[in-house]
C-alpha cells in the first residue's frame, strides 16, 4: 500500500476492517461510561447537595487508576490485547449493573443517605481498577490492526469515536433523567455496555511483542516510566495537557452551575456536559482532512492557551448561551491538544513498550480528569464556586507559557511518521 497515498487519504485507516469494529468498541465503552458518570454525577449532587461531593466521584476512580497504572501497563505488554479488553467490558458491566441498584429506591429503602454515597464511590473505584488496564489495552490494540504510516490518520479517527461517545453519552444520559429519572437512565447504560462484546469477538488475537530480555521485574516495569522521562517530546506533551486538564476540570461542578449559577434543569444540564465533546468532534472532522502536520507544538501550546480562556469565560458566565458557547470552544481546542498526543504517543512508543507507556500516559492525562474533579471540588469549597473555576482557567494559562519557554522539543515538535 503506497504511504504518500495513504498519508493523503483521509478514510485510509477505515479500509481496515478490525479497525472498524474497533472504533466500535471504542465508541460503545466511552458512551456508556460518559453517560454513566453524568447520570452519576447528577445523583450525587441530588443526595449531598455539595461540590465536594461531586469532585470526591473523580477521586474515588483515579486512586486506583494511578497506582495500579505501572502494574497494568506490565500485564497489557506481556498478554494478549484482545482477552485483556474482554475482561474490562464484562468488569465494567457488573459495575454498572451495581450503580443501577444503587439508584433503584426499592433496592436501597432503609439504607442512610450517607451510606448510599459510599457505596457509589466504592463502585467507581471499581471502576478505576478497570480503567487502569482498559486504557493501555485499547491504545496497544490500535498499533495492531493498521500500519504505523497510518498511525495518525488511526489516531484521528479512534478520538473521533471517543468523542462521539463523550458527546451523545452525557447528552442522552441528561435527556433520559429528564424523561424517566436517574434509575431507568442507569438501566440503559448496562445495555449499551453489551454492544462491545460482539465486535471485540470479531477481532482476531494479536502478537505480543513483549521482550523480557533478561529484565527483572522492577526493570519491566519501570521502563515505560523511563522512556517517557528521556524521550521529552512525549514528556512535555502529557504534563502540558495533565495541568491544563486538572486546573481546567469545570466540567465536574457543572451540576452545581446549572442549579444555582444558570438555574436550569437536567435537560440544559445534559446538553452543557455533551458541549465540549461537539466541539472535540468538529475539530477531529476537520483534522482527518487537514492534518496538523506544520508546527504542530505551536498549535498544541495555542490550543490549550485557547482551552485556559474558555474556562476563565465559563466561570464567569452567568447565562445558559454564553456558557454553552465557552464549553463548545473549549473542546474545540481541546481536539487538537487530543489528536496531537495521541499521535506522538503512537510514532514514538516501541511495539514492546506501548502498555506501559499508555499506562504512564493515563497516570499523566487520563488520570487528570479525576484529579481536575477532585481539585475543582476542593477549591470550589475553598475559593467558591466561580473564583475556583476562574483561578484553574488561569493557572492553565501560566503553564502553557511556562512549556513555551522551557521545552524547545515542543516548539520544534515534527509528527512525521
Amino acid at each position: 500500500m503506497d504511504t504518500t497515498s495513504n498519508r493523503a487519504d483521509a478514510y485510509a485507516s477505515l479500509r481496515y476492517p478490525e479497525f472498524n469494529y474497533y472504533l466500535v468498541i471504542r465508541f460503545a465503552i466511552v458512551f456508556a461510561l460518559a453517560m454513566q458518570f453524568a447520570i452519576i454525577e447528577w445523583k450525587v449532587n441530588e443526595l449531598a447537595r455539595d461540590p465536594f461531593a461531586l469532585g470526591l466521584i473523580g477521586l474515588a476512580e483515579v486512586i486506583p487508576a494511578v497506582l495500579l497504572a505501572p502494574f497494568a501497563g506490565h500485564i497489557v505488554d506481556k498478554r494478549e490485547k484482545r482477552g485483556l479488553l474482554l475482561k474490562c467490558i464484562i468488569a465494567y458491566l457488573i459495575i454498572s449493573t451495581g450503580l443501577f441498584l444503587l439508584t433503584w429506591d426499592k433496592a436501597v429503602q432503609g439504607i442512610p443517605t450517607h451510606r448510599v454515597l459510599m457505596m457509589i464511590y466504592a463502585l467507581v473505584f471499581l471502576g478505576g481498577v478497570v480503567r487502569a488496564f482498559t486504557s493501555p489495552s485499547t491504545f496497544t490494540l490500535l498499533s495492531l490492526l493498521v500500519p504505523k504510516q497510518l498511525y495518525a490518520n488511526a489516531s484521528t479517527w479512534s478520538s473521533s469515536a471517543w468523542q462521539i461517545g463523550g458527546v451523545l453519552g452525557p447528552a442522552l444520559g441528561g435527556f433520559l433523567i429528564y424523561l424517566f429519572g436517574v434509575h431507568w437512565s442507569m438501566l440503559l447504560v448496562v445495555f449499551i455496555l453489551l454492544a462491545p462484546l460482539y465486535s471485540l469477538l470479531k477481532i482476531q488475537p494479536k502478537p505480543i511483542y513483549y521482550k523480557n530480555q533478561g529484565e527483572g521485574f522492577i526493570e519491566g516495569l519501570t521502563k515505560g516510566m523511563k522512556f517517557v522521562w528521556n524521550t521529552k517530546v512525549v514528556l512535555n506533551a502529557m504534563a502540558l495537557d495533565m495541568f491544563a486538564v486538572l486546573f481546567g476540570g469545570a466540567i465536574a461542578m457543572l451540576p452545581v452551575f446549572a442549579t444555582d449559577v444558570l438555574h436550569v434543569g437536567s435537560l440544559e444540564y445534559g446538553i452543557l456536559r455533551s458541549a465540549p465533546a461537539v466541539g472535540s468532534l468538529i475539530t477531529m472532522f476537520i483534522l482527518a482532512h487537514k492534518p496538523l502536520n506544520k508546527k504542530p507544538g505551536i498549535k498544541l501550546l495555542a490550543a490549550v492557551f485557547g482551552f485556559g480562556i474558555t474556562i476563565i469565560v465559563f466561570g464567569l458566565s452567568t447565562t445558559f448561551l454564553l456558557s454553552l458557547a465557552a464549553l463548545l470552544f473549549s473542546g474545540v481546542f481541546d481536539g487538537v491538544s487530543v489528536v496531537i498526543r495521541q499521535t506522538i504517543l503512537q510514532l514514538k512508543t516501541p511495539d514492546d513498550m506501548r502498555g506501559r507507556v499508555a499506562s504512564v500516559s493515563s497516570m499523566f492525562v487520563g488520570s487528570s480528569n479525576e484529579l481536575g474533579a477532585f481539585e475543582s471540588g476542593f477549591m470550589a469549597r475553598a475559593l467558591g464556586l466561580v473564583p475556583s473555576v476562574v483561578f484553574g482557567g488561569c493557572v492553565t494559562l501560566g503553564v502553557v507559557i511556562t512549556t513555551y519557554v522551557i521545552s524547545p522539543a515542543m516548539r520544534k515538535l515534527d509528527l512525521k511518521a
